[in-house]
């Protein structure tokens, strides 16, 4: 089972930069997408509907604003929208496709780095997050919960780790946040089990030369359940192409 997450920074502007077609030319079985930046009514055109998926939107309130989408090759015996708070629903920040026991979701979590306003929001959305995560840590079920978590965990994370330890995304309490999921839950970070690399990034800024030098951040992950750890097999950032200002992370599970 190959899923892949992409934050495409508004799903029209990644369709003009080739994703659609690109997407077919992959083996994906689940497709998970943040920031598409659309109305529902606005993606009327088949290109956003691929046939051989069965797919499913989440827009924001806002018209141009956030909003997470995931496609199925496989019909999914559910989906879910929506998390039961505010910042989560009127922002459309989660969808979530079950398929028997196991649940594979589209996150996107708010960037705090715009101004201290939107950092305290995207606390709030972390808290209530977190208490959701509790839920599903005890549910029995097994998590694949993709997306643009908006936090580097680690130094190696992140190419410029020493000035930005005061910058969110890569703030002690923000990196704490995403120990306690780790430690405290046993959710466990996909790619690390495969890959300890440095220089694994997923984001670059559009400053200067950051994507051509490789100056990034590690932004993009699939949190999984202890149940699914062994059966991580390979994982790849796909860099050939830009969709975005992020790279599609992909990563194939031995799942039964």
């Amino acid at each position: 089972m190959r899923v892949m997450t992409l934050n495409c920074n508004g799903v029209r502007a990644a369709a003009r930069k080739g994703f659609f077609d690109w997407l077919p030319t992959v083996n994906i079985d689940v497709v998970c997408l943040q920031e598409t930046k659309a109305q529902i009514d606005q993606l009327s055109d088949p290109i956003f509907h691929p046939e051989e998926f069965d797919c499913h939107y989440y827009d924001a309130e806002k018209k141009g604003y956030s909003g997470t989408a995931i496609f199925c090759r496989k019909t999914p015996d559910k989906i879910s929208r929506g998390l039961g708070f505010e910042i989560a629903d009127t922002e459309g920040r989660y969808i979530q496709a079950d398929f028997g026991d196991l649940s594979v979701a589209s996150l996107y979590l708010p960037s705090g780095s715009s101004s201290e306003e939107r950092l305290q929001r995207k606390y709030r959305f972390m808290d209530d997050y977190k208490k959701h995560m509790e839920k599903l840590s005890k549910s029995g079920r097994q998590y694949i919960i993709c997306g643009d978590w908006n936090i580097c965990h680690k130094e190696i994370d992140l190419k410029n780790w020493k000035p930005n330890q005061k910058n969110s995304g890569f703030l002690p309490e923000e990196r704490q946040w995403l120990d306690s999921l780790y430690e405290d839950l046993d959710f466990a970070d996909a790619f690390r089990i495969v890959n300890q690399e440095a220089d694994q990034y997923s984001w670059w800024s559009n400053r200067g030369q950051a994507r051509a030098n490789n100056v990034g951040w590690r932004l993009d992950y699939h949190l999984i359940t202890p149940g699914l750890a062994d059966g991580v097999v390979s994982a790849e950032i796909y860099r050939d192409q830009s969709f975005s200002d992020h790279a599609p992370v992909i990563i194939e599970y031995k799942i039964a």
